[in-house]
């Protein structure tokens, strides 16, 4: 197996769009012509027109970040620049791991709601239970704060003490629970046994995804006897990337040979190829990929190579479509740039940016009466300043991207498992690595 890559990020760690391939490099930057530095001599007039006049005094520092992402928001929806908070939330991203008091929530009548207290972390071991709402943090109200504000205010130092004020059903009172933050570490992989299936849910492509995919498909197997075991689903739909090592180990953790993916950028000595290595954790079992429009970046990275390299067999609805590289550039103690400089390619030469993985199989998932009309398509496509992909047409790229939280109810899982057990057949399954062109 490959175990080391340069560190690249694939997919939306940051925004609600879809990661990006980030590579951290320190590329001299090359001196710009006197007629440019002219006009940047204009910039600074109007910035000391603002700062001196302006109706109230301006936040200085707002106004600089503010023109840096206007500059770079004139090139892609990917560039940008990011302060000294925004890329260190960026590295506990891809680390997989924060300080914090281990608990799922969600917003539920303007109160924190506990979906789970993960075990043995600090919160479970402080007793806070499922369904239990947080009224107080530290002594302010949550009322009034959106989920992400409740959440970083839980996050802090490791050996820091946070108190929540509990309201739970059956007790009389608000119970008041101190608890001391940990390291608590994000779950990259789920994973559980489907009768004689092992289902395997790739959340995001940070520095644990690996391990986690190793541990979760020893634990399968041994859970179920190898003459029992069908095969493998690799559900990447929801995932918005991640890492482009981590997507790199995920693609090689199935192949024995063969490119996975291609880096190019717009000098051609700049290219870039990493191909897999010999041992496939999953024995040659047969896989089925899942995929939806919510499958971005790192996690077309590993459906594409799959899929050309005739490993596995893909199945859902087109992918998101993200396929540019970004370099993360460091600036010091003020933060970093994140700069689109690639764009990233499947084994089979084709760049999927502006129109994403075509799967094997199409199988629609059917929204919930609630949700029709309220989901929209979503894609690289048709995010504004966009960079035009080489095969992008009208169609586009990206499809609704709604998985149901009951498996009963999941109507591409339940078609994978079917594939897999014989219940179902298709010319697209089971998929042969020796029928692969691209060797």
């Amino acid at each position: 197996m490959i175990r080391r890559v340069s560190l690249l990020l694939v997919g939306a760690l940051m925004g609600a769009t879809a990661m990006s391939v980030i590579y951290s490099a320190g590329v001299p930057a090359q001196a710009a012509g006197a007629s440019t530095y002219k006009e940047l001599s204009i910039f600074g007039d109007v910035f000391e027109r603002i700062r001196a006049q302006y109706v109230t005094p301006p936040d200085e520092n707002k106004l600089v970040e503010s023109a840096i992402n206007g500059m770079l928001t004139s090139l892609d929806p990917h560039s940008v620049y990011m302060n000294a908070k925004d890329a260190a939330d960026m590295q506990t991203q891809t680390r997989g791991e924060f300080g914090g008091i281990g608990i799922e929530v969600t917003m539920e009548e303007e109160l924190v709601k506990v979906i789970t207290p993960i075990d043995d972390t600090p919160g479970a071991k402080a007793g806070i239970l499922a369904g239990d709402f947080i009224s107080e943090i530290n002594g302010e109200s949550v009322r009034g704060l959106k989920l992400e504000e409740a959440v970083e205010k839980m996050r802090g130092a490791v050996n820091t003490p946070i108190k929540l004020t509990i309201l739970r059903e059956g007790a009389d009172k608000p119970l008041d629970i101190t608890v001391v933050r940990e390291i608590i570490p994000i779950r990259a992989v789920k994973s559980r046994v489907e009768g004689d299936v092992g289902y395997l849910r790739v959340i995001s492509f940070t520095e644990k995804t690996y391990d986690d995919l190793e541990a979760a498909i020893e634990k399968i197997k041994k859970e179920v006897p190898e003459d029992k075991l069908k095969g493998y689903v690799l559900d990447l739909r929801l995932n918005p990337g991640g890492l482009l090592d981590q997507a790199i180990y995920v693609s090689d953790a199935f192949l024995e040979r063969g490119e996975v993916v291609s880096t190019r950028s717009r000098d051609p000595q700049d290219t870039r190829r990493f191909n897999a290595t010999a041992g496939d954790l999953a024995d040659g079992k047969p896989v089925v990929v899942l995929i939806n429009g919510g499958s971005a970046s790192a996690s077309e990275i590993v459906a594409g190579a799959l899929q050309d390299l005739k490993r596995a067999t893909v199945l859902g609805t087109r992918s998101f479509g993200k396929g540019s590289v970004q370099t993360i550039i460091p600036m010091g103690d003020k933060g970093a740039l994140r700069l689109t400089t690639a764009l990233y390619y499947t084994p089979s030469g084709n760049s999927i940016q502006g129109t994403g993985i075509e799967p094997d199989i199409k199988v629609e998932q059917p929204l919930p009466e609630e949700l029709q009309g309220k989901v929209r398509t979503e894609g690289e496509s048709a995010l504004p300043g966009h960079i035009k992909g080489q095969n992008e047409d009208e169609e586009g790229s990206g499809s609704v991207a709604y998985v149901p939280p009951e498996p009963k109810d999941d109507v591409q899982l339940n078609y994978a498992l079917d594939l897999l057990r014989g219940v179902k057949t298709d010319a697209a399954f089971p998929a042969d690595p020796q029928k692969a062109s691209l060797q």
